[in-house]
């Protein structure tokens, strides 16, 4: 089914209203669904479509309640309690396409569908919770080796990195752009030159060390 996301689709409020770390989502929503702008809500699916090779579950599954709450689309249950999407705003398509096989959504109000995600937040809750406890006790192995060591931990490259997007998507885009591309080349190459430039240093450093230790005096 072919799709085309227009100027006027982006200019909807319910996209407009959405936190821009989730726009990406939404724009890969929209190419994602079926004619009428429904699939079935499964962030593992709906990861691997959007963000393939990328492990991005947790990350849709928070997209996916921030564009509830901006009312990009509405997440429902049907009578067995399975979980769908339904976009507030479907791209347009071909009178034949716009059909569905996914349960209609049983309202539009926003206090049912709110009532309606209870599952995706709860699981939501779980993971992060889950991921918090994770790193808290990659922090504590961290803390516990640097009691150690007085060697601080390097700052990560990308922390400094030049933006991989144009000033008008400075998170990327997925249609074509040609600012985007020039400043993504740019920050790989920026990205491989500091890489480089470490490598150098710690080769260096290490040969510096070699020669000192090997000095008799």
């Amino acid at each position: 089914m072919q799709r085309k996301i227009s100027a006027e689709d982006l200019q909807a409020p319910g996209y407009l209203r959405a936190p821009m770390a989730a726009k990406p989502t939404a724009l890969g929503l929209w190419l994602h669904t079926d004619g009428l702008g429904r699939r079935e809500m499964v962030p593992e699916l709906i990861a691997a479509a959007i963000y393939p090779g990328e492990a991005a579950t947790e990350m849709v599954i928070e997209h996916l309640i921030m564009l509830d709450e901006s009312g990009f689309l509405e997440l429902y249950r049907d009578a067995s309690g399975a979980e769908w999407i339904s976009l507030t705003r479907p791209l347009k398509v071909d009178a034949r396409l716009a059909s569905s096989t996914c349960p209609e959504p049983p309202s539009r109000e926003r206090s049912r569908s709110f009532a309606a995600v209870g599952g995706a937040r709860e699981r939501a809750g779980e993971r992060v919770r889950a991921e918090q406890a994770e790193r808290a006790g990659q922090w504590a192995t961290w803390a516990d080796e640097q009691e150690r060591t007085t060697r601080p931990p390097a700052r990560p490259l990308l922390l400094d990195a030049p933006p991989i997007g144009c000033p008008d998507h400075p998170h990327g885009r997925f249609e074509n752009c040609g600012p985007c591309g020039t400043a993504r080349r740019r920050h790989d190459r920026w990205v491989q030159e500091a890489r480089y430039g470490e490598q150098v240093t710690e080769h260096e450093q290490a040969q510096a060390e070699s020669e000192w230790s090997d000095d008799p005096f």
